[in-house]
């Protein structure tokens, strides 16, 4: 891979997404980032690392309303996040210098896309790999499904009806969440997404790894996920990994897992 490079895209809304890049041969990995959780952590770079060895390209980005692309976090919901990549995948697909100067050739497919998707961004991948033909491998890391519509349901009757009627509620009242304000159009869009997840599905080579003492997002989202999945199209190509670990899964032998399955040929 060559070195990082940033880039911008200009959304519908004229806010940029910023992100970085590298070129590369053979594939191209995307991260998609979790809730609340800029491009640059733990994971993403030790990925940019493998890509680097491999000499695959690599990218990854900020959504809109957050880290370093523009807008203001409360005028974006599910939609806009999915648009975000969308807008990313499409980059990566059709646009320019997907593969280095010199193995480039006019005839030449681009570099197929695997999706690493972590939390919030394992839904978004998920959705994405369904639409986008050049996407052949998912890697999800303890993905929300239906993260909103699942909150919304957990809490209490009567929170539920203040974010119904005010319209706006954070995640939670931790420091982490509690100064980034929900619409109910989150739960709305939410709801709509999820119930069209297995409307259309596309083969995809699909490996989903969940912490069992996961209590951010229940493993038990992922393991009906799978079975959900599984009833609709038996010979789906899906594995889930139940493996000791929190929701975060970045301790030495959690990153040598993911390392192996990224690593792993489609």
């Amino acid at each position: 891979m060559s070195s990082l490079h940033p880039f911008e895209l200009a959304a519908a809304d004229g806010k940029m997404i910023r992100g970085d890049r590298g070129e590369g041969k053979d594939r191209q990995i995307l991260f998609i980032t979790g809730f609340l959780s800029k491009r640059w952590g733990n994971k993403s770079k030790a990925l940019a690392e493998w890509c680097r060895e491999k000499d695959w390209g690599y990218c990854c980005y900020d959504v809109r309303g957050f880290g370093d692309s523009g807008g203001t976090f409360t005028d974006y919901t599910l939609s806009d996040w999915i648009a975000d990549a969308r807008l990313v995948l499409n980059m990566l697909q059709d646009g320019p210098h997907l593969t280095h100067p010199s193995q480039a050739r006019q005839d030449a497919p681009p570099p197929k896309i695997t999706i690493v998707g972590n939390s919030f961004g394992g839904w978004i991948a998920w959705m994405m790999a369904q639409e986008c033909s050049a996407v052949e491998q998912l890697i999800l890391i303890a993905p929300a499904f239906d993260a909103i519509g699942v909150r919304a349901r957990e809490i209490s009757p009567d929170r539920r009806k203040r974010w119904h009627d005010t319209g706006w509620m954070p995640w939670d009242d931790d420091p982490v969440h509690k100064d980034w304000p929900l619409s109910w159009k989150w739960v709305e869009e939410s709801d709509a997404y999820w119930k069209t997840s297995f409307d259309r599905l596309r083969p995809v080579k699909t490996t989903i790894l969940h912490g069992l003492q996961d209590t951010v997002i229940l493993p038990s989202g992922s393991s009906e996920f799978v079975e959900q999945l599984l009833s609709r199209d038996p010979a789906f190509p899906v594995e889930l990994h139940l493996i000791p670990g929190d929701h975060r899964l970045s301790s030495p032998e959690q990153v040598e897992r993911l390392r192996r399955l990224v690593l792993e040929t489609p």
